[in-house]
């Protein structure tokens, strides 16, 4: 029988902080951060490592901090953690220096890279103007400031730790503010931001100490009765714990398995949550203990897999294969739930020793030896599953977006705390999403531009409704349109941040182009009416005399009714007689007119076609049929609520297109939703800007009414799509308007 090597930790001593980094020890001398530094960067320059620690140390002189410690202390602690986790001397430098810009009269960044690089001044100029951002109490202001901290550490993750480090340090030592209501604000924040982007990166125990100090501040009663139910819970199965590691112990020797194993302990806060949100008692949480089995390779990890579950019982809804699918901050393990001796529910994870260090430190696991030089390692990181700047990325690109500070915030808090799927393109490229996520947002986490011209989804080969759901496993793939160009109702259609801000974009660019097209037809129409060649006419000699900043800015003001048409006459045409253009008799869009304005390849001759009145479909929408018995064919817009629940009877689908238009126009109509202030004369606003717009407003009624605001349903006749979403855009434009949707589906019938 082959042997094997076992080695046990005890948990208490395995999650120990290294020394030099703890508060109740001594803060470390120079020598000793040097020697620390030295001791996995033989190449450091320890004379330079000196100068940065003696620069701070007389610089903030005989500053004092609130614990009564020299302010020295700080950076050099801060300084200590960051070389605990093995970074680059240049981040030890920026962590001795990162408070001396801003709070040294003396002391400017120029003289930061005089005397110690550039590389170490523009972690410096980024981690103090971090540093200004601290909680603010307006909320707006707080989102802004996050907005700022992103981009600040995207381009340079070093940033972000040297950051981390700090708040680490001053969490440590909150407990010497004298507010308590300060104490709650950082410890708030703390809990909000820092800790998840910590855990973002993959620095486990960093987010974990900063969960447990917060939790401290932000609910004491809580957490001490959760340590006293843990250290009652933990003595009375004491002997059950070492028997269970005893028959681990066992199960890897037989096997010949070389390995440690690490006791572990939920913490506080984790169980806080989970009792939180499942509604349950402290006795049903299951996963309190377990162990962590560390052995050399991935084939190993395997191995030990199907041994216990050989020796026990496993819970099939318990098992994870983080192995084969890492987490984002590249997290890789199993973990599995077995029914152990004595009954008890114990979770394991196994894991290697390269998957557990990455596992605790993140990013900083990757800082290594390479072509003889100590730094980031991105090809280790990325093997790992991990690669720091595509996971600050996403936030990112939520600013490039623009949008609402609120909105970023609150999406950037949802990407950092939701739970994972993953999903395949059709060659095999892996893609991680939030859970619940759509086909939209996958086709944004592919690329921006394939989100951009997204039109459709197939999912497994089917074709599936864009309000799919995403599962593990699933491939999919995008039908993508010429132009780029939002899809309706897109606030339904995804949940990550990430694919609503480029929607967001999308639609503000749209409406912005519409404008300036409606503008430009409404102003040549004018001109022709007057027997001119709008092609004979200087456009920009026109914008330049009506005080705009170009033709198309001109353009999109008459599109928008910001200016009369007749203003811009008599300015391009003094003394011109002005007279108005004749209505047009148009064809009204119903089921009479449906069967010369619709085609299909398999649309059967003489069949009778129907609108749908849950979605109102009208030219420029993409549309679908849905067969029904002794009813002919029903026309769907695609994204209607009642097509996904066809899902699974494609047989009953028609394509469909809309046919060239006659020439006269037709009048289709649109059912639109507005939410907005309850004031007097806010309808007739609104009817004013419909009117403007060359919208005939044929119903209206109040959806909900509520203190302070207001739901109206419109229904609409209008050309086509693109009228329809000019006169969206010439509604949300109004103050008084919050929001403005149009309807398809069969809620409000």
């Amino acid at each position: 029988m082959a042997t094997a090597t076992v080695k046990s930790e005890d948990r208490s001593r395995a999650s120990r902080p290294p020394r030099g980094i703890r508060d109740d020890e001594p803060f470390l001398t120079k020598e000793e951060l040097a020697g620390m530094v030295l001791a996995y960067q033989p190449d450091a320059d320890r004379a330079l490592l000196h100068s940065a620690y003696d620069f701070a140390r007389e610089k903030h002189g005989d500053q004092l901090r609130q614990s009564g410690d020299p302010y020295y202390s700080h950076p050099v602690r801060v300084a200590t953690l960051l070389a605990s986790i093995r970074l680059d001397q240049a981040t030890i430098m920026a962590g001795l220096l990162h408070d001396t810009v801003e709070d040294c009269d003396d002391v400017d960044l120029a003289m930061i890279e005089t005397l110690f690089g550039d590389d170490v001044a523009e972690l410096v100029d980024g981690v103090t103007k971090l540093g200004q951002l601290e909680y603010q109490s307006e909320a707006s202001k707080q989102a802004e400031n996050f907005q700022k901290f992103i981009l600040a550490t995207v381009n340079d993750t070093r940033v972000l730790l040297v950051k981390l480090a700090d708040r680490m340090h001053n969490m440590r030592t909150l407990h010497y503010k004298k507010k308590e209501e300060s104490r709650r604000r950082v410890a708030r924040e703390t809990m909000d931001l820092y800790a998840p982007l910590a855990r973002r990166i993959g620095l486990h125990y960093v987010a974990a100490e900063m969960e447990d100090l917060s939790f401290q501040h932000l609910n004491p009663e809580a957490r001490a009765q959760i340590l006293s139910q843990l250290e009652a819970l933990e003595s009375r199965n004491k002997d059950d714990l070492e028997r269970i590691r005893l028959a681990i112990r066992q199960v890897m020797e037989r096997e010949g398995i070389e390995c440690r194993i690490k006791g572990r302990r939920k913490e506080p806060y984790s169980i806080w949550r989970k009792l939180e949100k499942k509604s349950i008692s402290f006795e049903d949480v299951a996963d309190i203990f377990g162990f962590r089995v560390i052995v050399d390779s991935t084939a190993e990890c395997y191995k030990a897999l199907g041994a216990f579950h050989t020796e026990w019982a496993c819970l099939p809804d318990r098992f994870r294969d983080f192995i084969s699918v890492p987490k984002p901050n590249g997290y890789a393990s199993l973990h599995t739930t077995v029914r152990a001796s004595g009954n008890r529910l114990v979770e394991l994870q196994i894991r290697t020793e390269e998957m557990d260090n990455t596992a605790e430190r993140g990013v900083a696991a990757h800082w290594n030896y390479k072509n003889s030089a100590y730094g980031f390692d991105i090809d280790s990181s990325r093997a790992a599953g991990l690669d720091p700047a595509a996971n600050l990325r996403a936030f990112g690109e939520l600013l490039t977006h623009g949008g609402d500070a609120e909105d970023f915030l609150e999406h950037a808090k949802m990407e950092m705390y939701r739970t994972h799927v993953f999903a395949f393109t059709p060659n095999g490229r892996l893609v991680l999403l939030p859970a619940g996520s759509m086909p939209l947002d996958f086709a944004y986490a592919v690329h921006t531009v394939i989100g951009d011209t997204c039109d459709g989804a197939k999912i497994n080969g089917v074709p599936r409704n864009m309000r799919t759901p995403l599962q593990n496993g699933d491939v999919v793939e995008i039908v993508r349109r010429e132009d780029p160009r939002p899809l309706p109702g897109y606030e339904t259609l995804c949940v990550t941040g990430r694919a609503r801000a480029a929607q967001r974009k999308l639609r503000r660019e749209l409406e912005a182009k519409q404008f300036a097209n409606l503008g430009r037809n409404m102003l040549e129409r004018a001109i022709r009416q007057h027997e001119i060649d709008p092609v004979s006419v200087d456009m920009r000699k026109i914008s330049e005399r009506a005080g705009f900043d170009g033709v198309q800015a001109m353009f999109e003001a008459l599109g928008r009714s910001h200016d009369e048409v007749s203003r811009i006459l008599s300015l391009a045409f003094p003394g011109l007689d002005l007279v108005e253009e004749k209505p047009k008799d148009k064809v009204t869009l119903d089921d009479e007119h449906a069967a010369s304005m619709i085609a299909g390849e398999n649309l059967t001759p003489g069949v009778t076609l129907h609108l749908a009145e849950c979605c109102h479909p009208i030219p420029g929408d993409r549309i679908v049929g849905l067969r029904q018995p002794d009813k002919g064919l029903v026309v769907h817009t695609i994204y209607c609520g009642k097509v996904a629940e066809f899902d699974d009877q494609p047989d009953l689908w028609v394509d469909l297109q809309w046919q060239e238009l006659p020439k006269s126009g037709v009048r289709a109509v649109g059912r639109i939703s507005v939410n907005a202030a309850d004031r007097k004369g806010v309808l007739a606003q609104q009817c004013s800007v419909v009117a403007q717009a060359g919208g005939n407003i044929i119903g209206v009624s109040t959806h909900a009414r509520e203190p302070g605001f207001m739901e109206l349903v419109f229904d609409i006749e209008v050309d086509d799509l693109r009228h329809l979403e000019q006169i969206k855009a010439a509604l949300r434009a109004l103050a008084v308007v919050e929001r403005v949707e149009r309807i398809e589906e069969s809620e409000f019938e």
